[in-house]
């Protein structure tokens, strides 16, 4: 007689009822390449957690995002955004507020962001700040290598057992201080992980990031006096955040977790997402730990949900600064938002990276960092993002300056009453040019083709450009080219003249670069991206196939 296997979750160490593994690893395969330290992140106890969270969420976060296709429907006829009539009750009702700061979580002011490469996570976590936000998402490329080394280099960093040597180089956490409290950005719903497979379908990578790290890490952290916390991106809706905060109770509840413990922070980065601030914050309130300004990718959701709208063309990418009217009045209305409901309000990254071999250059680039991060003390923000450790110095000390406290909740901004109209208002003064076109040319180009070597972050001209940069690119060369703009010379931007320019710019890339480089494969695929015709929802989406390489399939139960 055969007997399946069954065990308990206390068995497993979690506190859960009986769990038939058998049954639950039946048609769970994994397509990726596993050796004994990757099966230390994955192993058999989180596989099963991972495919519950599968097969509990998929079918609502499938028709979330059909939901999304559904309402730019509607906009591509021409309707508009508005703050939602059925949610009114929640927005004017001040009683509800967020939940309170969780350990390691109150002091915010300068948040470091970055992938998970073991060289990233020791030097983050080395940096003068407060939080380091580990990427999964748009600093990263998802090959199977960087998702699970990404993992597992963060399940050692919490044990303090990152340490390494590159060549005749050490990488070491310092001992001499606390260190920042470690945040994990996992992918957005769109998005799926190809080499995990349950019933046949792609796991969803969200539900992968989230339940790997979580699974592995959740009371270890809480033992070490944190707890499990999050970064959640590129969310259209409130429901969407009502999706999180269900995976989120089921997964305390599968762990014998105190529900509440989990915290996560929303990045505000769609233009749908702005008209539901108090909703999403309402949705996940028990665990949000407030909203965070996502700026590039926020006129990167502008640009592509009002695309089909001549009234939404944007000039050149250097002129939508973070004081037009759009991007002020939603800087001002998640303040406010934050604030009232008792939560965090994250201002936005600064990208740049210092030059080494320009002094006078390096100056100017820093004194745009120290006015950007003062506009954003000033405006009521409680901390905010650097790219690389040696700004980290420089947000510290305006922050330490104009904050003496923790956070700044008590600025409740009042003053502050935006309307619709404030959130679409697109008079943004600046010309369209040909140096403009090319700079967008040579981001999207030179981001795709890291991307396409694995790479997700890319510095270019002293910035690192991550995936929103080349989004905000290839979004307004669409735009220009379907609404044939006049250039700030009078030329119209068209197909033929968009083409041209791009075939330049990647050839010269590609002499530059010399043999090996993926410009002319970056290419090919920006080339459908620029006419004004075909628009993928993502570029990460458009080019994941080429960077998957799914082997031969492990069944989960064999792990």
């Amino acid at each position: 007689m055969s007997h399946s296997h069954t065990t308990s979750g206390r068995d497993m160490g979690r506190n859960v009822g009986p769990v038939n593994v058998d049954q639950v690893l039946r048609d769970v395969n994994v397509l990726g390449p596993l050796n004994n330290q990757t099966k230390k992140i994955l192993s058999k106890e989180a596989t099963v957690f991972l495919a519950v969270l599968h097969r509990t969420f998929n079918a609502q976060r499938k028709a979330l995002l059909q939901r999304r296709v559904m309402r730019q429907a509607e906009l591509d006829k021409g309707n508009t955004l508005d703050f939602l009539p059925e949610t009114k009750h929640v927005r004017e009702n001040d009683a509800w507020k967020g939940a309170p700061p969780a350990p390691g979580l109150v002091d915010r002011r300068t948040e470091i962001t970055g992938p998970t490469d073991r060289k990233m996570v020791v030097n983050a976590l080395n940096a003068d700040v407060w939080t380091y936000m580990a990427d999964f998402e748009d600093s990263n490329a998802p090959t199977w290598d960087n998702m699970i080394n990404g993992q597992l280099n963060l399940y050692d960093a919490i044990r303090k057992q990152v340490d390494f040597k590159q060549g005749e180089k050490s990488y070491a956490l310092r001992t001499d201080r606390v260190l920042p409290t470690l945040i994990c950005r996992a992918r957005g719903w769109h998005l799926e992980e190809k080499h995990m497979t349950v019933d046949g379908e792609a796991i969803s990578a969200s539900l992968f990031d989230f339940g790997l790290y979580f699974f592995n890490n959740a009371e270890e952290l809480v033992k070490r006096g944190t707890g499990p916390y999050f970064y959640l991106p590129k969310m259209e809706s409130h429901l969407e955040a009502r999706l999180w905060n269900d995976t989120f109770n089921l997964a305390q509840d599968y762990i014998g977790m105190r529900r509440g413990t989990i915290r996560g922070t929303v990045l505000i980065e769609t233009i749908p997402a702005a008209f539901e601030m108090d909703e999403i914050i309402y949705e996940l309130r028990d665990h949000s730990s407030g909203l965070n300004c996502g700026r590039w990718d926020y006129i990167f959701s502008v640009i592509k949900r009002f695309r089909q709208n001549p009234d939404f063309v944007l000039p050149d990418r250097s002129a939508v600064t973070m004081t037009v009217p759009f991007m002020d009045a939603y800087v001002k209305l998640l303040i406010k938002t934050c604030h009232r409901r008792g939560v965090h309000a994250m201002g936005g990254m600064a990208a740049q990276i210092p030059i080494k071999d320009d002094p006078k250059a390096n100056d100017a680039a820093m004194d745009n960092v120290r006015a950007d991060k003062l506009r954003e003390v000033r405006a009521g923000h409680d901390g905010t993002w650097v790219a690389h450790p040696a700004l980290a110095s420089i947000a510290a000390d305006v922050f330490n300056t104009n904050m003496p406290t923790p956070n700044q909740f008590h600025v409740r901004r009042e003053d502050v009453h935006i309307t619709a109209n404030d959130l679409l208002n697109m008079n943004v003064p600046g010309k369209i040019t040909e140096d403009g076109i090319r700079k967008n040319l040579n981001i999207g180009l030179g981001y795709m083709e890291g991307w396409l070597r694995g790479v997700g972050c890319v510095p270019i001209n002293y910035l690192m450009e991550d995936a929103a940069t080349a989004e905000v690119s290839r979004s307004q060369l669409w735009q220009w080219v379907k609404h044939g703009v006049p250039t700030e010379s009078g030329k119209k931007v068209d197909k033929a003249y968009a083409l041209k320019l791009l075939h330049e710019q990647a050839d010269e890339l590609a002499k530059k670069a010399g043999k090996g480089n993926k410009y002319q494969t970056a290419a090919k695929y920006f080339e459908t991206q620029v006419t004004g015709e075909d628009y993928a929802e993502f570029l990460t989406s458009l080019l994941y196939n080429e960077i998957t390489s799914p082997s031969e399939k492990t069944p989960a139960a064999k792990l």
